[in-house]
């Protein structure tokens, strides 16, 4: 081949090679080389909340009425009256079966009649004592008719006392005939009718019950652990807290509306459950408390203070661990273990440590943030909401 024809191949094979090369140049070349690196993720920030809370233990237990009375006859007869329709309210003191009077109000003369004949006897055994001293002193009778006087004197005394206390009994037993309610309370229903004979004394009869509603008992059991834990709480009181201001709720509720105070722990654990019986008083005025009725109970454990709270959604598991993410200040992501408290209304949460007052927490955006890389921060708040916990 000619030197002239090889060197016009090798320079067409050059110009080939040259358009390639500007080819790639104007299209990959200049484009990978300008594009801009990726942003950090967006997320929002906020310092925590920082508010005066209380911490409390909730119990689960039961409304108890304060007073249960069986209502019982203390006289024997038939019942000629019932003054109360089941279920209804009765005042203390009501009267609400009535037992026949007669009988009674006729034992009731009968010792009125048999203290008035004492009452004659004593006067008469008293004049003719007075009598027989004066004899006895001028000697015109022996001084054992002296003494025989003087002891009728007292014997008649006592019939007189005697016959007075019969009296006083059969007043009581007429009294006992209408049957009252000691208490203010709601009444059962009748367990006898009209016309039955009711026995009284030590084989009464039941004719029903009445139980207190305008207060109520909430009895409960707090375990060994839960009853350390209050008394080494800060500022908890070495022994029981007897006159603890406590609230309770029923399961229609989902706040705390009542307010009580714990009245009676018990003297002992029970070794079978390891648990101590406690009791709180509530009023129940409204009526709207049932005894029997189960509940929840909440007791504060020591006195309020300065706590530090994040939204629960900004809580993250890692593993075992309970974690938040926050910022730097070169705005860096990073992960801090946290110590938590109890949940508070609003779905926030108490942070006992990893969290301060000053960090900037991210709230939104956990998923596109990456510990211990950058982010861009946005501000956000977190808001104490006033809801009750259900």
């Amino acid at each position: 081949m000619k030197p002239r024809r090889l060197i016009g191949i090798f320079c067409a094979a050059a110009a080939v090679a040259g358009a390639g090369v500007f080819l790639w140049d104007r299209t990959l070349g200049p484009s990978t080389a300008q594009t801009a690196p990726p942003q950090p993720p967006l997320v929002t920030v906020a310092t925590p909340l920082v508010k005066q809370v209380t911490d409390f233990d909730e119990f689960t237990g039961r409304f108890e009425p304060t007073a249960t009375v069986e209502i019982r006859p203390r006289v024997s007869g038939y019942l000629t009256e019932i003054n109360f329709s089941d279920g209804q309210i009765v005042e203390s003191g009501q009267a609400l079966f009535v037992i026949d009077r007669r009988p009674y109000e006729t034992a009731l003369a009968q010792a009125e009649a048999q203290l008035s004949g004492a009452k004659a006897q004593l006067t008469f055994a008293e004049a003719d004592e007075r009598r027989s001293q004066q004899l006895v002193k001028t000697s015109n009778i022996a001084v054992a008719t002296h003494e025989q006087r003087v002891q009728t004197r007292r014997a008649a005394q006592a019939a007189l006392q005697s016959a007075e206390a019969a009296v006083s009994r059969a007043r009581l037993d007429l009294d006992f005939t209408e049957v009252r309610s000691p208490v203010r309370g709601r009444v059962s229903n009748r367990r006898v009718d009209l016309g039955n004979l009711v026995v009284g004394d030590g084989a009464s009869t039941v004719l029903t019950t009445v139980v207190a509603q305008d207060r109520l008992y909430f009895v409960f059991d707090i375990s060994e652990g839960d009853l350390l834990a209050r008394r080494r709480a800060p500022g908890a009181s070495a022994r029981d807290a007897l006159g603890l201001g406590v609230q309770a709720r029923h399961d229609g509720e989902s706040d705390w509306p009542r307010a009580g105070k714990l009245d009676f722990l018990d003297n002992r654990l029970q070794a079978g459950s390891g648990t101590i019986r406690a009791r709180a008083t509530f009023e129940n005025a409204d009526g709207a408390l049932t005894p029997g009725q189960f509940g929840r109970i909440r007791l504060p454990r020591g006195p309020a203070y300065e706590a530090v709270m994040i939204p629960e959604t900004a809580v993250m598991n890692d593993q075992y661990k309970k974690v938040a993410l926050v910022l730097d200040d070169k705005n860096v992501v990073r992960q801090r273990q946290l110590t938590l408290g109890p949940v508070q209304p609003g779905g926030l949460i108490i942070v006992r440590s990893g969290v301060g007052a000053g960090d900037r927490v991210v709230v939104n955006g956990l998923m596109q943030a990456k510990p211990n890389q950058p982010a861009r921060p946005q501000p956000g708040s977190i808001e104490a909401d006033d809801k009750p916990l259900s």
